[in-house]
């Protein structure tokens, strides 16, 4: 007798109004903005959230996910289904050496206070983590010196925040990484996987942030701001809107670093276009 198990029925695909309902209710709370070509991936998240919850209706799951204190929970748990995106360290390798650039000219200058960097959207901390490594190499092999700098991650996902305070990730994650920076920044761990080294992960910290809420956050006079592959997310509108956040909580001479194409045309009478050909990136003007 074939099981009638709703776990094993085909997936129903959402009808037009529904879909509009779910897209809306994302934007309205995240910003982001979910299109056609992304159906299928809110499909999938959605029945195996359902599936665990014994539920079969979209509609049924959209009006719990709005109700009161328990909505909430359960928003959160399939905000992390819908939000965490696959990252590796140094994803964009040419943003990288711009940031060793920039830091080791701040470093032969002199600093007058510790570096300060943020990941904004650093999903599983691995962002983060690249961030810490270039400070402290531009700082150099005494670890006693990288009191000089420290990293907040922030992001939405409750879930891809705890990975990012474990730090702990597998090989494949670590394909950018060189042999001698494997050696000096991580240890083995399980499974193959690499644990980032205490000394280096003290120096990170990682804070949950909605990016709509960017006016509430406790962050300022960064040196440092990396923002990339999460702005594609949103509407042009609303990226100039975060962008604008953001140049704000610059540093007069800091720099914020954006995915290359994730906008274009933005201008701030405060930032200064960065000539590199190969790396999206604005420094805020001296003095303002």
């Amino acid at each position: 007798m074939p099981s009638t198990s709703w776990s094993l029925k085909p997936t129903r695909d959402l009808l037009p109004k529904q879909f509009e309902a779910w897209q809306t209710l994302l934007e309205n709370r995240t910003g982001m903005v979910l299109d056609e070509r992304r159906r299928s991936f809110l499909l999938t998240q959605l029945n195996a959230r359902m599936r665990e919850l014994g539920l079969d209706n979209y509609d049924e799951y959209l009006a719990r996910v709005g109700e009161g204190p328990q909505g909430a929970v359960e928003w959160a748990r399939l905000l992390d289904r819908l939000t965490v995106q696959e990252t590796r360290f140094f994803r964009h390798p040419a943003s990288f050496n711009l940031l060793d650039e920039y830091l080791q000219e701040r470093v032969r200058q002199g600093l007058q206070r510790p570096l300060q960097m943020w990941s904004a959207g650093c999903s599983t901390g691995d962002e983060m983590y690249s961030l810490a490594i270039c400070a402290a190499q531009a700082l150099g092999d005494d670890e006693k010196q990288w009191s000089q700098f420290g990293v907040t991650g922030t992001d939405i996902s409750a879930q891809a925040l705890r990975t990012a305070s474990q730090g702990v990730y597998a090989a494949a994650r670590l394909n950018n990484v060189s042999q001698a920076q494997r050696e000096r920044f991580f240890t083995p761990a399980e499974d193959g996987r690499y644990a980032v080294i205490d000394a280096l992960k003290s120096r990170c910290c990682n804070i949950r942030l909605n990016v709509l809420e960017l006016n509430n956050a406790p962050l300022h006079s960064m040196d440092v701001i990396f923002c990339q592959n999460l702005l594609i997310y949103f509407r042009r509108w609303r990226r100039r809107d975060i962008l604008n956040r953001l140049i704000e909580r610059l540093a007069p001479g800091g720099i914020m670093v954006i995915g290359v194409g994730e906008v274009t045309g933005w201008q701030h009478p405060d930032a200064v276009p960065v000539a590199d050909e190969h790396v999206l990136a604005f420094m805020r003007r001296n003095g303002a």
